[in-house]
């Protein structure tokens, strides 16, 4: 069991001592200071599952301290000792959010034990966080299905890399499984047993992504109404992924260069310098050589972020992985919508093989389950698979219709892409091969919008 490390702090240096050299018989490591500022400084270095204080000191109380450690820490649990103890005082430091209150001269019993009591309720705290996070983004132990040459040199490159620390960039189409093998390459790292988090930078905009990436304190900003951790702390030891990187806000992305360089970000709305421990794992569908060209993408953090560059191929490379890659989703799908399927027919197999798949993985995923929930025996047929193959149809139809401009024939793309999939964006952003603060953009530009939501003229 990992040694719990202790802050204390008191003026009088005979209690100090005493409480240090007694702390440390009860197998805690401690480090002791005289002073409140002293304290602060080393409690911006991190480290500490708990803090005990003395409640009256000159130039900075134990209620500064408490407060000033709840504001950098709010995990880290703070326990107040005083030999003035009133009731009014000890309400007031746990108002402040002190876990407990501790009057002198008291027995080295009893600090133990409401010390203790602290440290196991943080870990405790921490697990439920760490549970929650695991809940939310990790929601299937991801591993990599297919046998084809292109997997198999995928998945060496994936064992030589999975070792290292370095930052990777994932490319390759929309739909090809990148966040899987993001996923399995934090499973086969030496970071394995901490967190693997995911963010999507094109679904939140530049002032959000910033507060989900760094995180922001008490009213940073309007509706911040508590402190939250943001998703570089809580991956802490472990992996983030940083899905579709390339629609990151350019002026972000100064921030996150500087993360990926010095390993240390602030929160939103604070000035207090933190550390990151973390793997960064990024995705792109875009040609991101382009982009920097273009200047909507800093020069600098494309090097930063192309440190191990890897490749995930599209689906019409590895054709033959797509029995295999069936025959899992069917065991999947069935087992989510509570009916065993013995398979799939051998012609609606090969009806699958010789469809171009410009949805790639994601496509045949979404075919299968909808296959699964619609049909009538124990395995899939023919019928059952063919009408979802109908994409290449309806991408035609939308340009059978009287065409004048290049622009013209994007806007009415679009608005049979947003009509199919009933005006999501996310998913006609991924059939469309775009980013969904593109797709935005040309529904603003164009004033796009469900007929429902139009005011009659």
């Amino acid at each position: 069991m990992d040694k719990k490390t202790i802050l204390v702090v008191d003026d009088q240096d005979l209690m100090r001592e005493s409480l240090q050299e007694s702390l440390e018989r009860s197998g805690y490591a401690v480090r002791a200071f005289g002073s409140g500022k002293e304290a602060v400084k080393s409690f911006l270095e991190g480290g500490f599952d708990a803090v005990i204080t003395d409640l009256k000191m000159p130039e900075m109380s134990g209620i500064e301290l408490l407060n000033r450690c709840k504001q950098m820490a709010p995990d880290v649990p703070v326990i107040v000792i005083t030999a003035f103890g009133t009731v009014e005082t000890a309400v007031q430091a746990m108002k402040q959010g002190a876990f407990d209150y501790i009057k002198k001269p008291f027995e080295p019993d009893e600090i133990d034990i409401v010390l203790r009591n602290a440290v196991e309720r943080r870990a405790l705290m921490a697990e439920n966080e760490y549970l929650r996070a695991r809940v939310a983004d990790d929601k299937e132990i991801s591993f990599i299905v297919g046998e084809s040459e292109a997997m198999k040199a995928l998945v060496a490159e994936m064992e030589k890399i999975a070792a290292t620390s370095s930052t990777i960039l994932l490319y390759g189409e929309s739909g090809t499984g990148k966040e899987v093998v993001a996923r399995s390459i934090h499973a086969k790292s030496p970071r394995a047993g901490k967190p693997f988090l995911a963010v999507n930078c094109a679904a939140l905009s530049a002032g959000l992504l910033e507060s989900e990436l760094f995180g922001h304190e008490k009213g940073a900003f309007t509706g911040a109404d508590r402190m939250r951790k943001g998703r570089f702390e809580l991956a802490n030891g472990g992996t983030l992924l940083l899905d579709e990187v390339s629609e990151i806000d350019i002026n972000l992305q100064a921030k996150l260069l500087r993360v990926l360089q010095e390993r240390e970000f602030e929160r939103v709305g604070s000035s207090d310098t933190r550390k990151a421990d973390v793997r960064v794992i990024a995705t792109t569908n875009r040609d991101l050589t382009k982009a920097v060209r273009e200047g909507k993408f800093r020069e600098d953090l494309y090097f930063r972020l192309n440190v191990l560059p890897l490749r995930v191929p599209p689906l019409r490379e590895r054709i033959e992985d797509i029995p295999e890659l069936v025959a899992h989703f069917i065991e999947k799908c069935g087992a989510m919508v509570g009916r065993r399927l013995k398979g799939i027919a051998p012609n609606a197999l090969r009806k699958l093989e010789e469809y171009h798949w410009p949805g790639n993985v994601r496509e045949l995923e979404n075919i299968i389950e909808r296959a699964a929930v619609l049909a009538a025996g124990d395995r899939l047929d023919l019928c059952d698979i063919s009408p979802s193959l109908d994409r290449t149809r309806m991408l035609s139809a939308a340009n059978e219709v009287e065409i004048t401009t290049v622009d013209e024939m994007e806007r009415k793309l679009i608005v049979a892409v947003l009509e199919r999939f009933d005006w999501h964006q996310k998913r006609s952003a991924e059939v469309l091969g775009i980013g969904v603060r593109t797709l935005r953009d040309k529904m603003k530009k164009w004033d796009l919008r469900p007929a429902r939501q139009k005011m009659p003229a």
